[in-house]
Order: C-alpha cells, then sequence, then structure tokens
C-alpha cells in the first residue's frame, strides 16, 4: 500500500505526518480472514492495534463460563481500527472480533504503536478525538435506550451508512449485516428488527440484496429524520 493511500483510507492517521506514516507502514503487518473466522480472541488482546483495510467484523462480548451468552456489542467496517484501548489497559478481556465477511487487516504491535504516538503529537490528538467521538456514539445508545426500537434501528443504520458506507448508483451500500447482530447493537429483539428492516424495504427506504450480501440505504433523508426526529428532542 502506498503512503497516501494509507494515511487517506483511515481517518486515525489524516493528521500524522509523512514520517509517521512512512514508519507505520514499513512495521505493519497484513492479515487476511474469511467470513465468520475469528480475528481476535479474547487472550489476545492488547498485542497490536488493528486497522481494517476492507470488509466487516463485529466485536463480541462473551459471558458465562463457556462463552455460551454472546453480544454483539459493535459492527465496524473499512478505515476504522480496534484493539488501540486495550494496549492502555492490561485488564482482562471478555471480547472478541470476529469478520463478518471476507476482511483484510493491517496490524501494527502496541509497543511500536505506543512509541508513534509519543513521537508525533497530532496523532495522539486525532486518536483522542476518534475515542471521545467512539464515546459519544456510545452516550447515544444509552439516551435513545427508551425510544422507539425503530427509531433506535433507523439510528444504526445511518450511523453504519455514514461511517462505513459506500456510494453506489443504488444507494449507499453497506454489508448484508445478520440480523442478530444489529438486534445486539441496536438493543432490540431479532423478530423486532426483522420486522422493521422490512417495513423499511416496503417503504423505499432500503434494498436488502441477500444475493450479494448488501443493503442499501436508498432514502437516507428519510432515515435520518426516522432517527433524529425523536432522538433530538430527548437531548435538547
Amino acid at each position: 500500500m502506498q503512503i497516501e493511500a494509507f494515511g487517506e483510507l483511515f481517518p486515525l492517521l489524516t493528521a500524522a505526518n509523512p514520517e509517521t506514516l512512512e514508519w507505520l507502514l514499513s512495521v505493519a503487518v497484513e492479515h487476511e480472514y474469511p467470513a465468520n473466522r475469528a480475528v481476535l480472541m479474547e487472550d489476545a488482546w492488547g498485542n497490536a492495534v488493528y486497522f481494517i483495510v476492507s470488509g466487516w467484523v463485529k466485536v463480541r462480548r462473551l459471558a458465562g463460563t463457556g462463552g455460551e451468552d454472546v453480544v454483539t456489542l459493535a459492527i465496524l467496517g473499512r478505515g476504522d481500527f480496534f484493539g488501540e484501548m486495550a494496549i492502555l489497559d492490561e485488564s482482562p478481556r471478555s471480547t472478541d472480533v470476529i469478520a463478518l465477511s471476507a476482511v483484510k487487516l493491517i496490524s501494527i504491535s502496541a509497543q511500536r504503536f505506543i512509541q508513534t504516538l509519543f513521537k508525533d503529537p497530532q496523532l495522539h490528538h486525532r486518536m483522542l478525538q476518534l475515542m471521545v467521538r467512539r464515546l459519544r456514539q456510545t452516550n447515544l445508545r444509552f439516551q435513545l435506550r427508551h425510544q422507539p426500537p425503530a427509531v433506535k434501528l433507523a439510528n444504526t443504520l445511518v450511523a453504519l451508512g455514514e461511517n462505513y458506507g459506500q456510494e453506489t448508483p443504488n444507494g449507499i451500500e453497506i454489508f448484508n449485516i445478520p440480523y442478530k447482530d444489529l438486534a445486539d447493537v441496536t438493543d432490540i429483539g431479532v423478530e423486532e428488527t426483522t420486522k422493521i428492516m422490512e417495513k423499511l424495504d416496503s417503504k423505499g427506504w432500503i434494498k436488502v440484496d441477500s444475493a450479494n450480501q448488501a443493503i442499501y440505504l436508498l432514502n437516507m433523508k428519510q432515515l435520518m429524520h426516522l432517527a433524529g426526529k425523536i432522538a433530538h428532542k430527548s437531548t435538547a
């Protein structure tokens, strides 16, 4: 990967100077995983920071003695990263990362990444900005906890489209995320998710293309209106 493309792909790296990008790329390790493969197990957190070059992953929480209770906490796509908090926190992890689709990653060891943060204050500041942004998104989910399921699901779809969606002639394309995972991150039931997605499809706001493993967000304006018309009142 070229240095310019490396910096442009990842919002975290947009503020990094060229020397930092060149150094990171020189020590980066490339990985490829098929769909449904474990990318990062719970005992491996803290070893490296991972950047998503392409594809989609989910972060799961494991509970119970055998990890039989599994809940999806987050869905991440192209241009995002994970593992950054664990390199600063040595407490045991009870989460893992699974590839939802075929995925390409770049990893940078924890030690080298921390060294880079100290050397490049702009990168350090940008990382703090993105971590605050994630905190705000978590706070929004908390504020939405008592809102109708359709409002909550619309917020999830809008966020996925804005963060990871690709513009196409058919609308903004995101991965056809399993409804169980959509339900988990939205904090609603799978049956509710299925009914709402069918209704949004019938309205022509979205189109689920199972053959191409895609969901097309056809009417972002209406989805954003549904997501915000109640949520914004609660935060005013």
